[in-house]
């Protein structure tokens, strides 16, 4: 780290045992208080204690305030010790957060980082190297974020447990675990803490439907390392909402569905996802005039416990999305419109037709071969 500066003044009578009881006594305070309680929906005041980390912050941290007092340090942080003055230059330097949670550094020797915010961790070095140097004015920056594993589960199309960089969202996460299945309650997202050293959990909900419908970041908090978001199943799902939302980057980009009978082009064919049924049967061309029953197109949904539904519905073209007349639809949909009675009709009759067109050209052919025969 080079020479020592004659101006510091160390104090070498310290003994180490008593400066990491005072370490780690320090250290659990700090996690102990640093941290809000969470509890109850997730209001504007209550995103900033649970973000900020404070009761009285502002609800709109910026980007120094969110490395300073949003994130948590842990085993894989990179961070950048500066200090002011000139002549202790040279004991800053790259300060790497070990596997136990510690960092080594000049003078001090090893320092409990782990569960300390940015904001606490410099707090708490500068109290440290006031034991050895004057005026130790220092700055503590993260260089390189670990990943964030944070688990995510529910009405998410891949559950589990996810490695996200940077400081990520609640929003961010529910994109990398595939999106939002038709049936999640995103008004009542439940996002799980684990607080201080002897695991103790909290938790909260937040509507991140106000994130898409209103542009209200305050429910997309950030996530901490070992958090865990759980995404619940709404009873009554709102269709047109679930249209807007399925619009959204929050949702899967596109959904696969089979229509087969009396539309122009039947087959498989991709659309946005939770497209209404009116617009599905309009993306395969159309019904067939006079061969199309309106009234009797069939949706079959192949659900998720193994079971099949079947529905009915009457077709027409000015219906708003709902449950009961243009339902949004799902993934693996099967879509089967029926045939009219003139339909029916007019197969019956070709059915008939193309037989005795057969036994008549085989009359043909036979009484051919009766005259070749004969001569």
């Amino acid at each position: 780290m080079g020479r020592i500066p004659m101006r510091l003044v160390c104090r070498r009578g310290f003994p180490a045992v008593l400066r990491s009881i005072a370490l780690t006594s320090c250290a659990v305070a700090c996690i102990g208080n640093g941290f809000p309680a969470l509890s109850g929906p997730l209001t504007k005041e209550a995103v900033a204690n649970l973000s900020m980390g404070v009761g009285n912050a502002e609800p709109a941290p910026s980007i120094t305030e969110t490395y300073s007092d949003l994130y948590t340090l842990g085993p894989g942080d990179s961070l950048t010790l500066t200090f002011l003055d000139p002549e202790l230059k040279s004991l800053g330097g790259g300060v790497t957060v070990l596997p136990d949670g510690t960092a080594v550094l000049p003078l001090v020797g090893s320092a409990q980082l782990s569960g300390l915010t940015i904001g606490q961790a410099t707090r708490w070095l500068t109290s440290l190297y006031q034991k050895q140097v004057v005026r130790p004015e220092l700055l503590l920056s993260l260089r390189t974020a670990r990943p964030t594993k944070v688990t995510v589960i529910g009405e998410v199309l891949k559950p589990g447990l996810l490695e996200l960089g940077g400081i990520p969202r609640v929003v961010t996460a529910i994109q990398k675990a595939g999106g939002i299945s038709p049936n999640a309650d995103i008004r009542r997202v439940l996002l799980r803490r684990v607080v201080g050293q002897n695991g103790a959990q909290k938790q909260t909900f937040i509507d991140i439907s106000q994130v898409f419908l209103l542009g209200n970041q305050f429910q997309n908090p950030v996530l901490f390392d070992g958090d865990t978001v759980i995404v619940g199943r709404a009873s009554e799902p709102i269709p047109d909402e679930v249209v807007r939302i399925g619009r959204t980057n929050l949702a899967p980009t596109s959904i696969s569905i089979t229509i087969l009978g009396e539309v122009k082009s039947a087959g498989t064919i991709n659309l946005p996802a939770n497209t209404p049924l009116v617009e599905a049967i309009f993306r395969a061309g159309g019904l067939k005039k006079w061969r199309a029953n309106k009234n009797h197109i069939e949706l079959i949904r192949f659900n998720d416990n193994g079971t099949t539904t079947r529905q009915v519905f009457s077709y027409k073209d000015d219906l708003n999305v709902s449950n009961g007349f243009n339902p949004p639809l799902r993934d693996r949909d099967t879509i089967i419109v029926n045939r009219t009675f003139y339909g029916e009709a007019i197969d019956a009759l070709n059915d008939i037709a193309v037989p005795i067109g057969i036994i008549n050209n085989l009359g043909g052919l036979s009484g051919g071969w009766g005259n070749w025969n004969n001569r």
